[in-house]
């Protein structure tokens, strides 16, 4: 009888010990998102992912476009809702919660510049851009700022960070950041 309860004793204390370890890992699972590029216009082909990761040192955005008609540098930033329809004007502006100027988030910090301000992306001749860059202070959820659901819209003309909103003209390519749980 001894040995029974011994047995016992050791295999829920084993058991405890594996469920106190497996809440640890998911208190510790990285978040991370997609939002998947389409063309906002009809006869083109613009298609590409931009994966989201949050990171200790806020929210890594990892670019990677194809199709697009425009080549040298071109807007890019998160909109303020998760909507592409409408040719991407659905998307509204970029996203400003602090109602500060246009900038860049990653050099002039949140008090200088629009939440979604990542600056440009580059397009190479063949139509293609890729982008890497860490957003301080953005997550998808429970951080000061968070973007899951929200929109990325790649514009057709550069970013010149003049204001209100950089002079990037129309919206040529959106998609929705979609939280992977």
């Amino acid at each position: 009888m001894k040995k029974t309860v011994i047995f016992l004793l050791i295999g829920i204390f084993l058991g405890l010990i594996a469920l106190a370890q497996n809440n640890v890992f998911a208190q510790d699972k990285t978040l991370s998102a997609i939002a998947n590029m389409s063309s906002t216009m009809p006869d083109s082909a613009i298609t590409g992912t931009v994966k989201l990761t949050e990171t200790s040192d806020g929210l890594k955005v990892t670019a990677d476009i194809k199709g697009i008609p425009y080549k040298g540098p071109l807007g890019f930033h998160i909109h303020e809702v998760g909507n592409c329809s409408d040719m991407g004007k659905a998307a509204g502006g970029h996203f400003n919660p602090d109602k500060v100027m246009h900038g860049m988030l990653m050099k002039d910090g949140a008090e200088h510049a629009h939440i979604g301000d990542m600056g440009n992306i580059v397009v190479d001749a063949t139509g293609h851009a890729k982008l890497e860059v860490t957003l301080p202070d953005v997550g998808l959820e429970n951080w000061r700022y968070n973007v899951g659901g929200l929109s990325i819209i790649l514009h057709e003309k550069a970013d010149d960070f003049g204001q209100p909103t950089g002079n990037a003209g129309g919206r040529i390519a959106c998609g929705i950041i979609e939280v992977q749980k």
